[in-house]
């Protein structure tokens, strides 16, 4: 049985990413939740990067996405999914019904929102994303690269689980480490059903936040016939931070000034 700690919040500040919030909290009750049972190869990667326990039990994730000299910060409500990226630029958030951006000029483009809003979230909080309630789990062949054949677990969503139903993901994992080593992915955004073309990412570097081992680096590949060959891009991920801290629901809200988008 996991056991989850429910707190109750008083004296929350305002908070996001860029401003720690003052809270005072109360334990007020303990619910025992009856654990998901996960394939024993995925069970062998939560467990390398921490835990899915140690996941569960964080409330918030927050980081900073540099792009040349803008820093685009990302503040998640991992229960909710409730999201906030903000930049010198523009704030683009989804208060758990509606996505919302405020921008002076035209620094980001409305329509790109529904597809943005969690996009990196969702590379960066690999692989406890696949954690979540609606995933099939099936067995897929190795990829073999340089000599590794790393083993690899396709991950797809049900009907009317996400934004992007359709999308399937195939984590491969380091034989030796359980770390996971490649993500394979598919984009249906604005097509009409399922892709066979798959992106491929190698999840390079990491680092530990909060007892959590979560990417610092991840590194976009060129594909050639199905397999990657030759990295083409890169980014970073800074600052990051998770904690149980539960945020205020303000932080979501669309602010003064702020429109709806589709």
């Amino acid at each position: 049985m996991n056991k989850s700690i429910l707190f109750l919040a008083g004296l929350i500040a305002f908070a996001s990413c860029k401003n720690e919030p003052t809270v005072k909290t109360e334990e007020v009750a303990v619910v025992e939740t009856p654990s998901r049972v996960y394939p024993d190869q995925i069970s062998k990667v939560f467990e390398a990067h921490g835990g899915i326990d140690t996941w569960n039990n964080m409330n918030n994730l927050c980081f900073t996405l540099p792009k040349g000299d803008i820093n685009e910060i990302h503040t998640v409500d991992l229960k909710s999914r409730k999201t906030r990226i903000e930049t010198k630029d523009f704030v683009l958030g989804f208060d758990g019904k509606d996505l919302w951006l405020k921008q002076d000029t035209i620094a980001f483009q409305p329509e790109r929102a529904r597809f943005y809003h969690n996009l990196m979230f969702y590379f960066y909080a690999m692989p406890f994303v696949i954690s979540d309630e609606g995933i099939t789990y099936s067995e897929v062949p190795a990829l073999e690269m340089d000599g590794v054949s790393y083993p690899g677990t396709k991950i797809s969503f049900g009907n009317d689980v996400g934004d992007s139903p359709d999308d399937n993901y195939i984590l491969y994992n380091d034989p030796t480490t359980n770390e996971m080593a490649w993500l394979a992915y598919t984009v249906t955004a604005g097509s009409d059903g399922p892709s066979e073309r798959y992106s491929f990412i190698k999840y390079a570097t990491w680092q530990d936040v909060n007892g959590l081992k979560l990417p610092s680096e991840l590194q976009w590949y060129k594909v050639v016939d199905g397999k990657p060959t030759e990295m083409r891009n890169a980014m970073n991920f800074t600052n990051p931070t998770a904690t149980a801290t539960q945020l205020d629901i303000a932080t979501f809200l669309k602010p003064e000034g702020g429109v709806l988008v589709e």
